[in-house]
């Protein structure tokens, strides 16, 4: 039996190799010929997963092991009888982990204190509700919006558009890429939109690049209908626009997700889903290949007498560096044109171990009990003080 892999999961050989013959290749480059006698097909977002690419092949299963759906025809494949399995949830810690330290920056570089603002989450599935958990544990008065959530459930904790458009100074987004349907997301930040917001918010976009449109949110940016813009997606990936790049406070190459525990828990979902398809007994463990954490131990000594904000952020940079991501990106403004799409995929492809905040202790040589808390909420192992 042959797999093919997108190269970028991690541990694909180890774990696929248990069930068949593993040929693993970069996303862009998975095409016709290379799927043509391949019986299953794992991918990650880059992948155009369509009748295009698989029409001529011998494929029967396919997996992706990410969250989002937009880059496969799931009718396609059911109506083909082709098996698929995804990997909901497995990065979405990694997505509220990125967004806390987003909020930590914008919070210094914008000098305010996060306990006096109000975010709106715009999509509560797995990512959102643990953004909404974090934001919470950070302080920070947080309204729901899930207008399909609403529909099915009827609970009143999933607040109306207008409520977040009039009230929240933050929004952030984390919603599924949908262009048809009740519930459209493309372009669903567009000008209209922007047009209606009563505050100046900063827009958090961690999503999919196609929920926002970029010449809109550079007009409101331009005139102040927003106050800043964090963006980890971008339309046209690989291909970004570099003028969007150039204003925005945060920019990084999508890569919330990415973190090295996320993407390990996608292969394994997957991994699990093509053994039952098989009928095969898993023979893979990703705990006996997890190595320990870089960064498995941060003690705090007496910290300076800054805001709670910059505390939070003096820790936490310790294990994940946002600017940093940043800092890589915004090099692609140097660059020819015709190859800041293969400097952007590298990102992706060499991007550094990261590890989520659960591996790490944090250990106070000076007692600071709201530090203590708020780091134990957002996911650290804190010894008691």
């Amino acid at each position: 039996m042959k797999i093919v892999v997108d190269e970028n999961i991690p541990f694909a050989k180890e774990a696929f190799s248990t069930l068949g013959e593993v040929e693993t290749s970069h996303g862009r480059e998975i095409t016709p010929q290379k799927v043509e006698d391949a019986d299953v097909l794992i991918v990650r977002s880059i992948t155009k997963v369509n009748s295009e690419l698989l029409e001529k092949s011998s494929v029967k299963f396919v997996g992706t092991a990410i969250i989002g759906l937009d880059h496969i025809d799931v009718k396609y494949l059911n109506d083909g009888g082709i098996v698929f399995a995804s990997a909901p949830g497995s990065n979405s810690n990694s997505v509220s982990e990125y967004i806390a330290c987003a909020l930590l920056i914008a919070a210094n570089k914008l000098c305010f204190n996060l306990r006096d603002l109000t975010i709106g989450v715009v999509g509560v599935g797995s990512v959102g509700s643990k953004v909404a958990k974090k934001a919470k544990a950070l302080g920070m008065k947080v309204l729901l919006n899930d207008p399909p959530l609403f529909e099915r459930t009827g609970n009143i904790k999933y607040r109306p558009t207008q409520e977040l458009m009039a009230n929240c100074d933050i929004l952030t987004f984390h919603v599924p890429l949908e262009r048809q349907g009740k519930y459209p997301t493309h372009h669903m930040i567009d000008e209209k939109f922007l047009r209606r917001l009563k505050k100046c918010p900063v827009i958090i976009n961690t999503s999919r690049g196609g929920v926002m449109d970029t010449e809109a949110l550079k007009s409101a940016l331009m005139h102040c209908r927003i106050s800043q813009v964090i963006l980890d997606v971008w339309e046209k990936e690989p291909d970004i626009d570099t003028e969007m790049l150039k204003m925005v406070l945060i920019g990084t190459p999508h890569i919330a997700g990415y973190s090295f525990d996320g993407k390990v828990n996608g292969t394994s979902m997957i991994y699990n889903s093509l053994c039952q398809y098989l009928n095969k007994k898993a023979k893979w463990n990703p705990q006996d290949f997890l190595p320990k954490s870089d960064c498995s131990v941060i003690k705090v000594g007496e910290m300076n007498n800054g805001s709670l904000e910059k505390k939070l952020n003096e820790v936490i940079s310790q294990l994940y560096d946002i600017e940093e991501d940043d800092s890589k990106l915004r090099r692609i403004i140097n660059i020819a044109a015709e190859k800041q799409g293969m400097y952007f995929d590298s990102l992706r492809k060499n991007y550094p171990v990261r590890r989520e905040f659960f591996n790490t202790e944090i250990l106070f040589e000076k007692e600071d009990l709201q530090l203590a808390n708020i780091l134990s909420e957002i996911g650290f192992k804190v010894d008691k003080i």
